[in-house]
């Protein structure tokens, strides 16, 4: 895992910068009013804050789909430039209109890494640690806070602090971030991927994932560029195979096979609440994802039917006892995932991907661009030579080929043919994504599968020959470069049911977040804690009331970076879900808390005392679950080939809400106090519990190839149970 994290670190550093640019402007602010006689315009002083969210608004409406055609990698190394570029100007800044360029400047380049970087993360991290790595941001944001905060206290010492000098600063961590954007960080493999680079991508994969069989992954990353399609739950019970083949099982059993000589496995299809099914065994509900599905078909409670069903089914899911791991990543069988590489893998390389008049170009190493439209349409994947899955019956027959994706789930494409009524052979190949379920004897497994039609399937092979001993006619898997494979991002592609599903909950959670108040308290911290007379309890220290307040603006920073590392630690073994539930109600109280201080007749020092408390922690709190989750999730849930769409718009929502929470925050302040404020911060709070109990599903552990097809799954309705067989 030492390459994905490190690479996450140096992505994450765009976010040190945005912290950093947080703080300074949070101790400036003190500073610029005064020079620019802004004290009785408040609307003014909300705009110098805010110019930077505008810009990062502006660039977010594109910067999705731009990086659908460029790359992640440019975009962010376009941000730390506009970084640099930005800490020019606030170091010049000779007026408010140069200030507020300045900030727009800084606002594209926050805009960009904000967007970016957590799906950089996430489609460069192995899913079993995503939530650790994908937390790294929010670690970085908050010690380039600190960093900063520390800056500003020591300026403020002086007789004469210099504002400029604080937010120029910026340009020194710019430089560096420009240079490891430029000279270390690869290009995400899932983009590779998308525009058929395979070669690339599995060097990059190889170095993320520090081993040389990345043959499941690639195949996962290729499959993940299809359409959503109709996506099936199927359920299968998995055995040894007899010595002797049953004649009543042979039409329906799928055989197994493995590497080692005599070794094979039969996969008997089970019905979804048929007889002999784990559903018409009375299988809990929480127990596993078959018994989620049983649960949703009764819906008997109130619960039932306000919850989302995909958060069901991954809630029972991840309840689960977890199976024993292989090494890579296999849990059905030892070596259940290893049949393809025992053949020779797959071969997805550019110069390899098939046949072609310039057959010694392409052997020597060319490019994608020397591969003919012959080469993009011909098989990298035989499922006649390379089978591992084999049944016969009347008129048809069954080939699956399968690997270990992570996270516990298999990646298998069952073929399946036959004729058709006119006469006709007919063909098809579906992916299957399987997951071994509990209550197996032993010797047998229940298994569910995820089955949709595969995204690189070709029924015909019309410009091969006959005779070909390379490429034999039949079903193959197409070079992902393709068009039929993977086409533009429409915009239409939004309203698939699995699309709007997940669209509809990134937006909410993202919007929520921010009207939970944590920009306006992370931007006003200062002034909040000068209004509430925290200068009383450092006046034996000698401070003015202006180091005081950004004195406890940096020790509150300080205080937030065990907090994140305990989310690290936690993100990837409670999960998302569980943290928002056990965190937001620590936010709703301390916020309680800060309006009853307000309220009540206390003495200034304990007033103080109370309102530092209460905003100690709940930015901590914060920090552990509603500050990173949302990112993380949004980064998780769409499908490859609309994430940047989906990303851009998820982000759009984020800056209008930290836009309309930033700018009000000194009007808001001036007529309702922090009474008001706080109050309708706390209300937002409980809506927000209120979702994520019923909206939010967990997505820990989980490929998100595979998470995209959950989300498929429940916004097209549940399997039907027949309960009376």
């Amino acid at each position: 895992m030492r390459g994905a994290a490190l690479v996450a670190l140096a992505a994450a550093l765009g976010n040190m910068l945005q912290g950093w640019d947080n703080a300074t402007i949070a101790g400036s602010l003190l500073y610029i009013k005064r020079d620019f006689g802004l004290h009785g315009q408040p609307a003014l002083q909300g705009l110098v804050v805010a110019t930077s969210l505008i810009g990062a608004t502006l660039i977010t409406t594109f910067s999705g789909s731009l990086s659908d055609r460029v790359g992640r990698r440019p975009m962010l190394v376009a941000s730390s430039l506009l970084y640099t570029l930005a800490g020019m100007l606030m170091l010049w800044s000779p007026t408010v209109g140069v200030l507020l360029l300045a900030r727009l400047v800084g606002g594209f380049a926050v805009g960009l890494a904000v967007t970016l970087i957590p799906v950089y993360i996430s489609e460069t991290a192995p899913p079993e640690v995503r939530g650790l790595l994908s937390t790294l941001p929010q670690l970085t944001g908050s010690t380039g806070m600190f960093l900063a905060y520390c800056m500003v206290f020591a300026m403020t010492l002086a007789p004469s602090p210099n504002w400029r000098v604080m937010m120029g600063v910026l340009v020194l961590p710019s430089l560096v971030y420009v240079a490891v954007a430029m000279l270390f960080l690869p290009e995400s493999p899932r983009w590779l991927v998308s525009k058929g680079r395979m070669k690339e991508a599995r060097t990059v994969l190889r170095m993320l994932r520090g081993r040389e069989d990345v043959d499941g992954e690639m195949a996962l990353l290729a499959e993940g560029l299809g359409a959503g399609g109709d996506t099936t739950i199927e359920e299968y019970i998995v055995g040894p195979a007899p010595e002797e083949d049953d004649g009543d099982q042979a039409g329906a059993a799928v055989r197994l096979y493995g590497p080692e000589r005599g070794m094979s496995w039969v996969a008997q299809p089970v019905p979804l609440g048929g007889q002999g099914s784990m559903l018409s065994m009375g299988m809990s509900r929480q127990g596993s994802l078959l018994g989620s599905i049983a649960g949703l078909s009764r819906m008997g409670s109130m619960l039932d039917h306000l919850q989302d069903p995909v958060v069901a089914l991954l809630g029972g899911l991840h309840d689960m006892k977890p199976a024993a791991v292989d090494g890579n990543g296999n849990t059905l069988f030892t070596n259940f995932g290893s049949m393809l590489s025992a053949h020779g893998g797959m071969d997805w390389d550019e110069e390899n991907a098939a046949p072609s008049d310039d057959d010694d170009k392409i052997a020597a190493g060319s490019r994608e661009d020397n591969i003919d439209d012959e080469g993009l349409r011909a098989p990298l994947l035989d499922m006649r030579a390379q089978s591992s899955i084999t049944s016969s019956g009347i008129g048809m027959g069954q080939t699956t080929s399968t690997m270990g994706i992570g996270g516990g789930w298999q990646l298998a494409w069952k073929w399946t043919e036959g004729v058709a009524a006119d006469g006709t052979p007919q063909s098809a190949v579906q992916r299957m994504y399987l997951h071994e379920e509990p209550g197996g004897d032993g010797q047998h497994v229940h298994a569910a599968a995820l089955v949709n039609q595969s995204a690189l399937y070709s029924t015909t092979n019309d410009h091969l020959q006959p005779d070909d001993p390379i490429t034999p006619m039949g079903p193959a898997m197409v070079h992902p470069a393709s068009s039929s494979v993977v086409e533009k991002p429409r915009w239409r592609d939004l309203l698939e049911p699995g699309v709007r599903h997940a669209l509809v909950c990134g937006v909410t959670i993202q919007i929520l977040q921010q009207f939970s108040g944590i920009s306006g308290i992370l931007y006003y911290t200062p002034q909040i804690l000068d209004q509430a007379g925290v200068s009383v309890l450092l006046a034996s220290l000698g401070l003015s009331s202006d180091s005081a307040a950004i004195l406890i603006s940096g020790l509150t920073t300080l205080l937030m970076l065990p907090a994140i590392a305990v989310a690290m630690r936690l993100m990837d073994v409670a999960g998302r879900r569980s943290l928002l539930l056990w965190t937001i109600p620590v936010l709703i109280v301390s916020l309680v808390s800060l309006v009853t201080a307000d309220v009540l007749p206390l003495a200034t020092t304990m007033h103080a005392a109370v309102s530092t408390t209460s905003i100690i922690v709940y930015i901590c709190t914060f920090v552990m679950g509603f500050g990173p989750i949302p990112g993380i999730l949004c980064s998780e849930i769409f499908p490859t080939r609309v994430r940047g769409m989906c990303i851009a718009i998820c982000s759009l929502a984020f800056w209008l809400s930290n836009i309309a929470v930033t700018y009000s925050m000194p009007v808001m302040l001036d007529y309702l106090g922090l009474t008001g404020v706080f109050s309708i911060y706390a209300a937002v709070c409980c809506v927000a519990l209120v979702f994520v109990a019923l909206r939010v599903p967990e997505t820990k552990g989980l490929p998100l190839e595979v998470i995209a097809e959950f989300f498929n799954v429940a916004s097209k309705g549940m399997p039907k149970l027949d309960h009376d067989e």
